[in-house]
């Protein structure tokens, strides 16, 4: 589960933003919205939080800049090559940020343990690291990189709870690459659940990582699975009895590559092809139709059910850019309940999500004060994330009212259009 997520420096987050899952000491909803984590510092966390704000805000920059750690992380000791620079984009508005480097930090528990992993880098090398390890109250630190620019190497401190062949570890990790990733890489059981949680564990929707059909796909075609997602359409007051996954082999094409004589060869073969047939039923009669006749916003709740539902029973963190896109506020808000539900989502799943919906403000019994946040940008260019509880709202505040008033940030300045003169 998470418990925080900082960064510094990415994008219009120039100055260091922290996203908090830490439950606040408010009573409400506790039981619904806030499950616990066994750890004194934080005893329990949020299972969503929502992340309001204006067109071009920054708040999608706080899912990239999550997305982009779990990429360096995924990446940075297999698919990066020796000496390729990062794609990272600084605070490029002031020049003394352009020349900075950009942090990342996550906390989070994996099976009762708190990790708090971080790193800086800039486009040409990874600039510091560092992880600490929560197996009691007081943290041990594991290990801890940083750049001497003096000498030009990285400066390694190991403490004495990370076991294995360090020295091997450090030698194999180049300066764009991660420590953490080449140890899991030369098979350092210790660490990798730290790396499992970023590559395994921590699912990002956006327009970098969209949603993939063939994921729903495939569950679709186990019984069980089908039922579920069934039901949860029916209970979406979409009328869908039942999918079928039709198989079959059409005509395509495949690339092959022969080692022995380097050349390519485009063949034709027959591929597998899945179409979906959608059975209706009402009281006036049934039908069955194929996707394409499907509006967008059943495709989308359909494509995002499968991936919602996996989430919920393996205890994933979910993180989706833009989650009421072409769904319905009452969709939105039955997808952020499912989260809520403890006989439902037993493995402490956690949604994060950014929306333009302020209706969910205004939802009976949907989202603690805690679970708000909001994202502005300054006239400077660079955006801040703040909590709605910093403002200490009363219980009875109309929340949605006062958002859109802008009591709390986070909403456009609209100016008058300027009339021409007649």
């Amino acid at each position: 589960m998470l418990i925080e997520f900082r960064t510094k420096n990415f994008r219009s987050l120039r100055d260091e933003q922290a996203l908090s899952l830490v439950a606040s000491k408010d009573k409400e909803l506790l039981a619904t919205n806030t499950m616990p984590t066994g750890i004194r510092a934080a005893p329990s966390v949020l299972r969503s939080a929502a992340l309001y704000g204006a067109n071009a805000s920054g708040k999608s920059n706080v899912v990239k800049a999550l997305q982009y750690m779990r990429g360096v992380v995924a990446e940075s000791a297999t698919v990066m090559q020796p000496g390729q620079p990062f794609s990272v984009q600084p605070f490029r508005l002031d020049v003394a940020s352009a020349s900075e480097p950009t942090t990342f930090e996550a906390t989070f528990v994996v099976d009762g343990v708190r990790y708090q992993y971080g790193f800086a880098l800039t486009s040409q090398r990874i600039v510091a690291e560092h992880l600490l390890v929560y197996k009691a109250f007081k943290p041990q630190r594991w290990f801890e990189r940083t750049f001497d620019a003096a000498t030009g190497k990285d400066v390694y401190e190991f403490g004495a709870g990370l076991k294995g062949p360090k020295h091997v570890w450090e030698g194999a990790t180049r300066s764009n690459s991660l420590f953490l990733s080449m140890a899991v890489q030369l098979n350092s059981e210790q660490l990798r659940p730290v790396f499992d949680w970023f590559v395994t564990r921590l699912l990002i929707l956006n327009e970098l990582s969209p949603l993939n059909p063939q994921f729903s796909v495939r569950m679709l075609q186990d019984a069980d699975t089908r039922r579920r997602i069934c039901e949860f359409l029916t209970a979406a007051d979409v009328s869908i009895a039942d999918i079928d996954v039709v198989t079959r082999m059409v005509a395509g094409q495949h690339v092959h590559f022969d080692l022995v004589t380097g050349k390519t060869e485009v063949r034709a073969e027959d591929v597998e092809e899945n179409q979906l047939r959608f059975h209706h039923a009402t009281e006036q009669g049934k039908a069955v139709f194929d996707l394409q006749d499907e509006s967008n916003g059943t495709r989308n709740l359909l494509f995002l059910t499968g991936p919602v539902l996996d989430v919920l029973s393996r205890g994933l963190t979910l993180v989706i850019d833009e989650l009421d896109t072409s769904l319905h506020t009452l969709l939105v808000r039955q997808l952020v309940q499912l989260f809520h539900q403890p006989e439902l989502n037993t493995g402490g799943a956690q949604l994060v999500f950014t929306t333009h919906d302020t209706s969910l403000l205004s939802a009976p019994d949907l989202l603690r004060r805690d679970q708000i946040w909001f994202v502005e940008k300054k006239r400077d260019q660079a955006s801040t994330l703040y909590g709605l509880s910093d403002f200490s709202p009363r219980k009875t505040e109309a929340l949605e009212r006062g958002y859109l008033m802008g009591r709390y940030g986070g909403v456009p300045f609209l100016n008058p259009l300027l009339r021409g003169k007649g």
